[in-house]
């Protein structure tokens, strides 16, 4: 399986790729050329990222090593070894490199110096994690339900929710949106909550129905739950999107804070993604399709398939032009989506 993408944010130009083959690319995303292979691992590449300015790449294994190398130099400056992997981001304005691991630390590097700071969350796994546009602070989520937003600075927290506040189960995914005054969190309970991030109260709550078994439990067997498997917020609305492990992608009104479109897919929703400057969401499924929808009027407006197993991770250009997908078929895709209307 390919498990992660991500595009070369200064030019779009650039893929890194990373897969259960302990590897990870740098390639061309115009023809595919191999720039330089990301090697050394020792487990499953699972997160791959540029920099905010693509001077460098990062790579880490589930088992948490993680490699930072010089894209234009093709060679390693910096790697570090933590506990097991769960997510790794970089900061939006500087060389600054975040990861949370199963040990529910989250750790901050400056690169290529590797100056250090952890943050200490619960003693659970710190399951995901996104560094809030002013990159002052970071929103973490964590296996017991909880979620708090960190000082980065002062390495402190400035904020936790828990309890009520917080979620019954792991989180699953957390966003924010383009100014950072909201952050959106979602969770295998199948809530997603929505937060205002300067005081870290609840905002509102948007709840699906959990899945009910077809049939009766058998012992040894979960309910199935309808986990919050991936969402976003919509930069030139006021909406966001919050997409379903039963394949619902939800589309709700922030301005009403209610459900304003159902969107049904055949099978599991993976992730999502808003267009950069348009009301068009994208999801990829694990029916391997990748599908564009109209926010706005909630229908489909075209479909994309290739892959002949789900889809893992898939990543968006500037100016939506092309989507790369990675997938259990162990190959990463490149499909054109230019639409006649732009």
């Amino acid at each position: 399986s390919v498990f992660c993408v991500s595009l070369d944010p200064k030019t779009n130009t650039l893929a890194v790729t990373g897969g259960e083959d302990d590897k990870a690319f740098v390639w061309r995303v115009s023809d595919g050329e191999l720039l330089f292979e990301c090697s050394g691992h020792k487990d499953s590449v699972t997160c791959a990222g540029f920099s905010h300015d693509s001077v460098f790449v990062a790579t880490g294994d589930m088992s948490g090593l993680i490699k930072v190398w010089r894209v234009d130099a093709k060679e390693e400056v910096w790697s570090f070894e933590v506990g097991d992997l769960e997510w790794m981001e970089w900061h939006p304005q500087a060389h600054v490199l975040l990861a949370g691991t199963a040990d529910g630390n989250t750790w901050m590097w400056k690169i290529p110096s590797g100056d250090c700071k952890t943050f200490q969350g619960p003693a659970c796994p710190a399951t995901c994690g996104r560094i809030l546009p002013d990159g002052k602070r970071a929103v973490v989520g964590y296996e017991d339900g909880t979620m708090r937003i960190w000082d980065l600075k002062q390495g402190t927290s400035l904020h936790v929710l828990k309890g009520q506040d917080g979620h019954q189960d792991p989180l699953t995914c957390v966003a924010s949106n383009q100014d950072g005054s909201l952050i959106m969190t979602g969770s295998v309970d199948c809530h997603a909550k929505l937060i205002n991030s300067a005081t870290g109260k609840v905002v509102c709550v948007f709840k699906m129905e959990s899945v009910t078994p077809k049939a009766p439990i058998s012992e040894g067997e979960e309910a199935e739950s309808n986990s919050v498997e991936s969402l976003g917020f919509c930069n030139v609305m006021p909406l966001a999107a919050v997409g379903y492990l039963d394949g619902t992608l939800a589309i709700y009104d922030l301005s009403t804070q209610s459900l304003r479109h159902k969107c049904q897919h055949e099978s599991g929703i993976v992730q999502l993604l808003w267009e950069e400057s348009s009301a068009v969401v994208y999801t990829c499924s694990l029916d391997g399709a990748v599908r564009l929808w109209d926010a706005r009027s909630g229908k489909m407006i075209s479909e994309y398939r290739g892959h002949s197993a789900e889809i893992l991770d898939f990543a968006v250009n500037k100016d939506a032009s092309i989507v790369v997908t990675t997938s259990g078929d162990h190959q990463a895709k490149v499909f054109c989506v230019q639409r006649p209307d732009r």
